[in-house]
């Protein structure tokens, strides 16, 4: 029997940076959903936050999973519940974009992801799309 264990990090915002999850209360209730579905469909999330417009997740990738399709399942069947308990005045969609990177040290990535709330009273969304980009030499 294979056994993989290969961790990534995976972020996506909500349409257009829409701050659609703009209270604690409802960030906790959607993540933690994300959670329960993740592991209902046999998806390694070993942990989700996010802020009110993006959400980040750290994966560990199945022997038959590919990040498109774990990604693919995270979004569309939670922003489906999302809209379905009509949590937002306007229709909730998530962007089709994502980033992801490889993980070798998940310490500091969950901490990273735990502390969500505190990142982003420093730092927006934006600059951290541009420090990301940055880093890995994206254009």
């Amino acid at each position: 029997m294979s056994w993989v264990r290969v961790y990534v990090h995976i972020v996506f915002s909500t349409k257009n940076r829409e701050p659609f999850l703009h209270s604690k209360e409802l960030r906790k209730q959607v993540f933690q959903h994300i959670k329960q579905n993740a592991e209902e469909k046999g998806i390694w999330l070993d942990c989700v936050n996010g802020y009110q417009d993006h959400a980040h997740c750290l994966i560990s990738l199945g022997r038959e999973q590919t990040i498109s399709k774990v990604a693919q399942l995270i979004k569309g069947e939670s922003s489906f519940w999302i809209n379905q308990n009509k949590f937002t005045k306007n229709k909730f969609i998530w962007q089709d974009d994502y980033w992801a990177e490889s993980v070798c040290n998940i310490e500091p990535i969950r901490k990273y992801i735990h502390n969500q709330e505190t990142h982003h009273s420093k730092n927006s969304f934006l600059k951290e799309v541009d420090d990301f980009m940055e880093k890995y030499d994206w254009e």
